[in-house]
């Protein structure tokens, strides 16, 4: 059986960490993605070259969560 690799991408399409292209369980992609969110809490939205202010309570949505193997 094989291992599954998780991997996260933001809104414009880059691994949401500049050193990690791919998580090996769904709860460690999804404790990445929360923790880089966290980031952009203070100004209320994450700023996208694609789609403009995106605001924290949407961004999940923004994000591409896609299994690689």
């Amino acid at each position: 059986m094989k291992n599954n690799k998780y991997q996260v991408l933001s809104p414009d399409g880059f691994a949401i960490e500049w050193n990690k292209t791919h998580y090996t369980s769904r709860k460690e992609a999804v404790e990445a993605y929360s923790k880089w969110a966290e980031r952009y809490k203070s100004q209320g939205y994450y700023s996208s070259a694609k789609h403009g202010r995106i605001y924290i309570s949407d961004l999940y949505d923004y994000c591409q969560f896609t299994i690689i193997n």
